[in-house]
């Protein structure tokens, strides 16, 4: 409440009406967004976007951490390459994106899907190649075979701890990178929302893209990943169960 007190004053003293909206303004935008539909259409389509795309990055590294931590020859040509490319930011592919797809949902997917894969697959790698290998021996002796099916039996549930960790910060790229590609893109979403709001100098509309951004990254952060997080940790014995 300080804050916003603060907020209002500087906004009133010292004139920032043409930089930065006062709290106000900002709630008459959350409003009028929200009633006409559109913070709601840009909230639901961004949202359709980024779960589509993180669904295919956690499989896609998933699977290509699988490959990493079981073949040596994989891990030290290409592995090296994904070192490589999770250091560059996913709007870099931004250029070759709008080549190859064009100005439209695909372009954005797959700019969100790049970023989030990367950072998967290393954790993914990880998580495989400290399991212990008298435990793979040991589900062999017992009849699960090698390739898919020792994969999803036994690999995917011995890395989860280092699984969920990957899940939680693939989701935070995968959020970033959602923003930055719908700048370019069409229709509804809470980047375009920013694109079309900064044209027009619309600066409460803005803020309050950044506010929703923010917010439903922190409630999914704390609620849903922190959560299966701390709790796969507990049942691997990692951590303590809080009381």
């Amino acid at each position: 409440m300080f804050l916003i007190v603060i907020w209002e004053l500087g906004y009133r003293i010292f004139g920032w009406g043409w930089k930065f909206p006062s709290p106000l303004q900002t709630l008459q935008a959350f409003y009028d967004g929200f009633a006409e539909g559109h913070l709601l259409g840009s909230i639901t389509a961004s949202m359709r976007r980024l779960l589509v795309s993180f669904a295919i990055s956690i499989v896609l590294g998933t699977g290509l951490g699988f490959l990493f931590a079981r073949y040596r020859y994989f891990d030290e040509t290409f592995g090296f390459l994904v070192v490589a490319l999770q250091t560059v930011p996913s709007i870099a592919w931004l250029p070759f994106a709008i080549i190859w797809f064009g100005l439209n949902d695909t372009s954005v997917i797959f700019i969100t899907t790049i970023g989030a894969t990367w950072t998967m697959s290393m954790a993914s790698r990880t998580g495989i190649m400290q399991i212990s290998k008298i435990h793979i021996r040991a589900a062999q002796m017992m009849g699960t075979i090698n390739g898919f099916k020792l994969f999803y039996q036994v690999l995917v549930p011995a890395a989860f701890p280092h699984l969920i960790t990957g899940v939680r910060v693939a989701w935070a790229f995968a959020w970033r990178a959602l923003t930055a590609g719908e700048l370019i893109g069409r229709g509804l979403g809470l980047g375009q929302t920013l694109q079309d709001s900064r044209d027009i100098g619309d600066t409460a509309t803005i803020l309050c893209v950044v506010i929703i951004i923010a917010v439903i990254g922190t409630i999914s952060d704390y609620f849903c990943f922190k959560r299966l997080e701390d709790g796969i940790m507990v049942r691997f014995g990692l951590q303590a169960a809080k009381k």
